[in-house]
């Protein structure tokens, strides 16, 4: 290998770090390879062809990085993941199956590409002040629409939820909604309902079915903010389960917080989601108990 091709891979590889492996044809052009260089690159399994113009340096397998930063770069200027893709770069949801969601800032232009899902959306052209993030709107009014997560252009959380609604099952909305409050993102503009969970939300349903008073719903108490509160009566509850309340963490947290509220004088009720499924009327008269409601 001459220097001159030694200097072009070099340049390649610098790009393809920053890219989590992926590069385009543009920027092969630009580092030197010529289109007979890369067909000879692609023929050796040095690079490897993901979409139209856009390869990955080294290997055929795709993690899920690669996948998203290859079909970021095959859609073009301006392009970023977004919807379901985003939630799973953000960590609101696990991997989901099915092609790369991706939203460009236009209504047409961009062909449609394998195992891509292509959203044309306007309001992404806007000006930005920043080349790695774009803003909607003025003064205390604007609002992030993208920015970047590990070096891949990626819609904000709130636009990321926002886009979530109506594509995606609404248990993975909720899901995606929970995540986003549970990490402290503020999401002006997506309606909440107060509660972080599907459990907390049957909680909510039971407690209208049982006619047992309305409580406030993931309130802070201290350092530790709870998932039910009766004020005036003091009473806590608890909504548990294994998938949110799992490991040894979360285990000694649960246990820390009943002692504090315990000696601040509050009472503190744990319910699982198979006891509200299988015991309802039990857990009613439970909390009729608790809150004083036995004698009515």
């Amino acid at each position: 290998m001459d220097a001159k091709s030694d200097t072009a891979d070099a340049a390649v590889a610098r790009i393809a770090a920053r890219q989590h492996g992926a590069v385009t044809r543009r920027q092969l052009e630009a580092s030197g390879l010529g289109s007979k260089a890369i067909t000879i690159r692609v023929r050796k399994g040095q690079l490897h062809r993901v979409h139209q113009g856009v390869y990955t340096v080294g290997h055929p397998a795709l993690s899920a990085h690669e996948r998203f930063m290859a079909a970021v770069l095959a859609c073009g200027e301006g392009a970023v993941l977004s919807h379901g893709s985003a939630a799973v770069l953000w960590k609101l949801l696990r991997p989901l199956d099915g092609p790369v969601h991706v939203s460009v800032p236009t209504t047409a232009g961009r062909k449609a590409r394998g195992g891509i899902h292509i959203h044309r959306t306007p309001a992404l052209a806007e000006s930005s002040s920043s080349p790695t993030s774009t803003w909607q709107g003025g003064g205390r009014g604007r609002r992030l629409l993208t920015t970047r997560r590990e070096n891949i252009p990626v819609t904000s959380i709130p636009r990321t939820i926002e886009d979530l609604e109506g594509s995606v099952p609404p248990r993975l909305y909720r899901r995606a909604k929970r995540q986003a409050e549970l990490a402290g993102h503020r999401l002006d503009g997506v309606e909440s309902d107060g509660t972080r969970s599907d459990l907390e939300m049957a909680f909510l349903g039971f407690f209208r079915r049982y006619r047992l008073p309305k409580p406030e719903a993931n309130v802070k108490l201290g350092r530790w903010e709870v998932d039910f509160l009766w004020r005036a009566q003091r009473l806590v509850v608890e909504a548990d389960t294994w998938l949110y309340h799992r490991g040894s963490v979360a285990f000694e947290d649960d246990h820390a917080r009943d002692l504090d509220l315990r000696a601040a004088g509050f009472t503190v009720l744990r319910f699982t989601d198979k006891q509200l499924e299988s015991e309802p009327a039990r857990i009613a008269a439970d909390l009729r108990r608790a809150l004083g409601l036995d004698s009515r």
